[in-house]
């Protein structure tokens, strides 16, 4: 049993809506936490959100039904030892090329000997050391979650979901087309059918896959399509399109 919900939720065979944040406000990661959504992504890639940061969005979440999911800025072992440290227990992944990829940020996640995660006693992951049990049960609420954003790594989804310790894969569609040549084109015909093929590989090997896809129609779509969970709004882009359709109906 998990008190993971989007570990639960895909396993429940629901589909599971997402926010991307961006902005690093615990506010507004507090907002979307309520808003509905099955699972937020805190950003540390592509945004200015700072390690120290995430426990405050972390506890942000605390009793809504939305699950957390921090993607790490780089797939490199001691940001991913804090990260879970801090109580993250779902990460993504991003930029995995192969299955040796993927094992090696497995093996970030794993005490010895089954990885190479850093011990120690006293952390927010454990309850500031009262919770005896961590050690042995952590497993159970990890959800690790690995991008594949080329047409190499699309390839190699069979070998990376038999990875053991790969719970989901993620397609990067704007990455994706990018390397297939249709840069800022994310629904080009071409970088579609691939992801469609990619979605279809990772079902057959026995795993969920998720997607980015802002917007209802686009969402809609993608769920329609097969994918699992998926992205549907980024809180900047909300903003952004919100502010813009507002001023232009008033002053319209």
């Amino acid at each position: 049993m998990t008190e993971n919900q989007l570990k639960a939720g895909i396993a429940a065979d629901r589909r599971m809506a997402g926010i991307w944040l961006s902005l690093d406000a615990p506010a507004i990661t507090e907002m979307a936490a309520d808003s509905g959504a099955d699972w937020l992504l805190i950003d540390m890639e592509h945004s200015p959100t700072a390690l120290s940061h995430i426990p405050d969005h972390l506890r942000a979440t605390r009793g809504a039904q939305a699950e957390p999911v921090v993607r790490v800025p780089a797939a490199e072992p001691v940001i991913v030892k804090r990260l879970l440290d801090m109580g993250a227990r779902s990460l993504m992944f991003p930029m995995i090329e192969s299955a040796e990829d993927a094992a090696r940020v497995i093996s970030y996640t794993r005490y010895p000997p089954q990885g190479m995660r850093g011990l120690s006693m006293t952390t927010r992951a454990n309850g500031y050391g009262r919770n005896a049990g961590y050690l042995t049960s952590y497993t159970a609420d990890l959800f690790v979650i690995v991008q594949v954003e080329t047409p190499q790594a699309v390839r190699a989804i069979p070998a990376i979901a038999g990875v053991e310790g790969i719970d989901a894969i993620f397609i990067g569609p704007a990455d994706l087309s990018a390397a297939m040549g249709h840069l800022g084109q994310p629904t080009a015909p071409e970088a579609q059918a691939l992801i469609d093929e990619a979605c279809a590989m990772a079902h057959a090997a026995g795993k969920p896959i998720g997607i980015l896809g802002f917007g209802d129609e686009l969402a809609r779509s993608y769920f329609a399509r097969g994918f699992d969970f998926v992205a549907v709004a980024g809180d900047s882009w909300l903003l952004a399109r919100q502010m813009d359709g507002l001023l232009a109906r008033v002053k319209g």
